[in-house]
């Protein structure tokens, strides 16, 4: 947590999304600066962006570019100069060591699911956490994470395709609220805002590397902002390029009868090599003194490689003549992705405000396999494949209104917002070279594909699409001076599903004077699946077996037991205090209770059906070679209870400058209410990934001292416990319980000029890693590679460092 890096707004501050009304003829008042100390807060203080949960009257909310503002429920604001302080360049990374109800484990998981870097949000799935940048929805990664790891069968959005230096601040709406904010808030929001500047920049340089040697990086970024005519226009530009090394944390690699054992030859557990280039793009222009034009637009490339587990030369898989010492074959990812959202928002239109727009975003994710073979074609075999591609695109035309009205008997006007969306979705897997996923017929035993990654067989290949239609209505109102009430209802109608889905929610805040509020709300969401969810499938090919992610709805699935997917329904009850007891001490609280109904989750990992081996069912689909076998589905009903805390306080020491403490608390377990499958399909392995592995707690502590040029910050992390398995089929004694973690990060920053900018600073100072893997264990599922457990809730690379320079111009 760095300098108030939870920023609990005060009981009876004004929300900066609008200015604060007392009657139908007052005039606005002036929008307070916010108390985040930094230049970054005081700039989101002057734009209509940042939420704030203070009971106020809301005018015009149909014309900001934050999530919807209510003071009932519980937002954390993140400023810009908070995400630069943690050192990360990532802004899933940066927001991870700022909130504790947030978790984001630096490694994915294997294969395609260290790709993209997912967050839990109160320790529920990644995709249960609605995206937006300035209000607007966010589209989805063509990226399912499949594969074994903290967030396996989720399909969420990714932000770190965002430039850094684009964001103003972040806002963390931590209340499931689908009914206010989208399908996918179940667990709560994120709405990133871009910056509105109309002059100046910034150039910043970074390089780093972890102690361990690997994993070095260079980071560049930039921002520039530019006005556009002479009323309020502006454009702001930004950029950034990361070329990161790979790290390995394998352990030896111990393959009885392999000349090669002993050696660190298995390099699979830790970060490929990723070259990110990301761009992005936040104008508005006034037409008329009520209407203005906007537009942003974001555009990133991304190209990845990861090691997979090493072929000795003895396996039936290997071709010696290509590789006598065996192989280690690399996934390779090529990922372009952009969204554009424009469109023009008024007011004063009948005393309406309003705001109509049209969003378009799509991810293209093209895989590849390398330094590879596909035995059953012998030496006529290919080195090198083009595996296929995931397309995902999101289209959604919409349109808000709201308006205050004066009611004689209330003390405050009413805020009435109503709005309606079209959205059109789709995900295509498209088929790779043929020998990528086909049989040769050269060698028995040998498994068909290119090994390590096998391609998508044409009749694999998939083209879905969705039709959604949405609409929605919120109200808020004051009841007494002090006692606000929000109630909204959403209604979506999903053409593939043919599901119509109602939500709402109730909130209620009650502002005992300036310095203490009390709030709550009870809210029903709905998330329906995602065509990833759906669709998606590979088969990922290992030295002595290969494992299969089923369509969900397809027939190889149904033959294992598959009832099709449905989507999940929640209720959301959370109460909360907000308070300020000293001018310069803010505090926020809160308890909820999440139940979600029909939770999607990855079945048990079939080896047999019904007591027939899987290879005899999967055959007839032409998945013969398959040996481990799964699909998603609605496992079961979950109940998620935790509460949270953050407070921080600023104490102004004369002239030795300004110490700044902050501390935050976070606490969530998740128990299954009740089973929807019975223990075949569902086992305990798969139980385990929907359960524990994000951390039950996780408490931060921090201190920062700003004096004249120079800055020092330091935070204490604890993580609570997770539990890893290495394999489906060990029982309970051999899994592993990842003790609880103690991370320490220090950062020193100097202004050198008033310009100029030095940073030099390490995350996790004290090298702590999590326990090992038991070696037997280790040895017996993954030939000693799998050294420590990859769920872990701070990873497994160890101490980071970093030394940076920032030039405001």
């Amino acid at each position: 947590m760095v300098g108030s890096a939870l920023t609990p707004l005060r009981a009876g501050a004004q929300t900066a999304s609008s200015p604060v009304m007392t009657s139908s003829h007052a005039k606005p008042k002036p929008v307070p600066r916010a108390h985040a100390s930094t230049a970054t807060a005081a700039h989101v203080a002057l734009h209509p962006e940042s939420i704030s949960v203070s009971g106020v009257r809301r005018v015009n909310s149909a014309l900001s570019d934050s999530t919807q503002v209510h003071s009932t429920t519980a937002v954390q604001v993140v400023s810009a100069e908070q995400l630069k302080q943690t050192g990360e360049t990532n802004v899933m990374a940066a927001l991870e060591q700022l909130t504790p109800s947030l978790s984001s484990p630096s490694f994915s998981g294997l294969g395609a699911n260290g790709f993209v870097r997912t967050m839990q949000l109160r320790n529920l799935s990644a995709d249960q956490t609605l995206i937006l940048v300035n209000g607007k929805r966010r589209h989805l990664t063509a990226n399912f994470n499949a594969n074994a790891g903290p967030n396996s069968g989720t399909e969420p959005a990714d932000i770190s395709l965002i430039p850094i230096t684009a964001i103003d601040h972040v806002e963390v709406i931590t209340d499931g609220a689908s009914a206010l904010y989208g399908q996918e808030a179940i667990a709560g929001a994120v709405n990133i805002v871009l910056k509105k500047d109309t002059h100046g920049g910034v150039f910043n340089i970074q390089n780093s590397g972890y102690y361990a040697g690997d994993g070095q990086a260079v980071d560049g970024s930039a921002s520039y902002a530019i006005p556009l005519g002479h009323n309020g226009g502006f454009m702001d530009l930004a950029g950034q390029v990361t070329h990161s090394q790979p790290t390995n944390r394998s352990g030896i690699y111990e393959k009885a009868g392999d000349p090669q054992s002993g050696q660190n030859l298995n390099r699979m557990m830790g970060m490929g090599r990723q070259m990110l280039e990301t761009f992005s793009a936040n104008g508005e222009m006034p037409i008329t003194p009520d209407v203005k034009a906007y537009l942003t637009a974001t555009y990133s490339h991304r190209d990845y490689e990861t090691p997979q587990t090493i072929r000795s030369a003895a396996n039936v898989n290997t071709i010696t003549e290509f590789y006598p010492n065996g192989f280690q074959p690399v996934m390779g990812l090529t990922e372009d992705d952009f969204q554009v959202n424009g469109g023009f928002r008024g007011k004063d239109f009948h005393k309406w405000s309003w705001d109509t727009y049209v969003t378009y975003g799509r991810d293209y994710q093209n895989y590849r396999t390398l330094d590879s073979d596909n035995a059953t074609y012998g030496l006529n075999s290919q080195t090198s494949f083009y595996d296929g591609s995931n397309i995902a695109t999101e289209l959604v035309a919409g349109g808000k209104m709201s308006r205050n009205f004066k009611v004689g008997f209330l003390p405050k006007p009413i805020n009435f917002m109503f709005g309606g969306e079209y959205r059109h979705d789709t995900f295509q897997l498209e088929a790779g070279d043929l020998q990528s996923w086909s049989d040769g017929g050269m060698r028995a035993g040998a498994t068909p594909g290119a090994g390590g990654h096998a391609g998508a067989a044409p009749v694999d290949a998939s083209n879905s699409s969705r039709d959604v239609y949405d609409g929605y209505a919120n109200v808020d109102l004051y009841v007494t001076p002090k006692w606000e009430w929000t109630l909204g209802g959403h209604v979506a109608h999903y053409s593939d599903l043919n599901k119509t889905a109602e939500t709402g929610t109730v909130g209620t805040r009650y502002n005992f004077n300036k310095r203490w509020a009390i709030r709550a709300s009870v809210g029903v969401g709905y998330r329906p699946p995602t065509l990833g969810q759906e669709n998606y499938f590979i088969v990922t090919d290992f030295p002595t077996y290969a494992t299969s992610q089923l369509p969900a709805n397809g027939a190889a699935a149904k033959a294992l037991g598959s009832n099709g997917l449905k989507g999940e329904t929640s209720r959301n009850y959370s109460i909360g205090v907000d308070a300020t007891p000293l001018d310069n001490w803010h505090l926020s609280a809160n308890l909820y209770r999440i139940a979600i109904n029909d939770r999607m989750a990855n079945s048990t990992q079939f080896t047999s059906y019904n007591g027939t081996p899987i290879g005899d069912i999967l055959k007839n689909y032409g998945l013969a070679s398959v040996t481990y076998g799964q699909y998603y589905m609605n496992a079961a009903n979950t109940l998620t209870y935790g509460g949270d805390v953050t407070t921080d306080y600023t104490l102004r020491v004369g002239r030795m400058g300004t110490l700044r403490f902050n501390m935050g608390i976070n606490f969530a377990d998740t128990e299954i209410s009740h089973y929807n499958v019975s223990q075949q399909l569902f086992n305990s392995y798969a139980q385990n990934t929907l359960l524990h592995t994000a951390p039950k707690n996780r408490e931060m502590v921090g201190v920062q001292w700003k004096w004249k040029r120079l800055t020092i910050r330091a935070e204490e992390e604890r993580y609570g416990t997770v539990t890893y398995i290495a394999s489906p089929s060990l029982p309970t004694s051999q899994w592993t319980v990842v003790k609880p973690g103690y991370i320490t990060n220090l950062e020193v920053g100097y202004d050198v000029l008033d310009r100029l900018h030095l940073v030099a600073g390490a995350n996790n100072l004290f090298n702590y890693y999590p326990n090992q893997v038991n070696h037997a264990v280790s040895v017996s599922t993954s030939n000693g590679s799998y050294k420590y457990p990859f769920n872990s809730p701070y990873g497994f690379m160890g101490g980071f460092y970093y030394v940076k320079a920032s030039l405001q111009f």
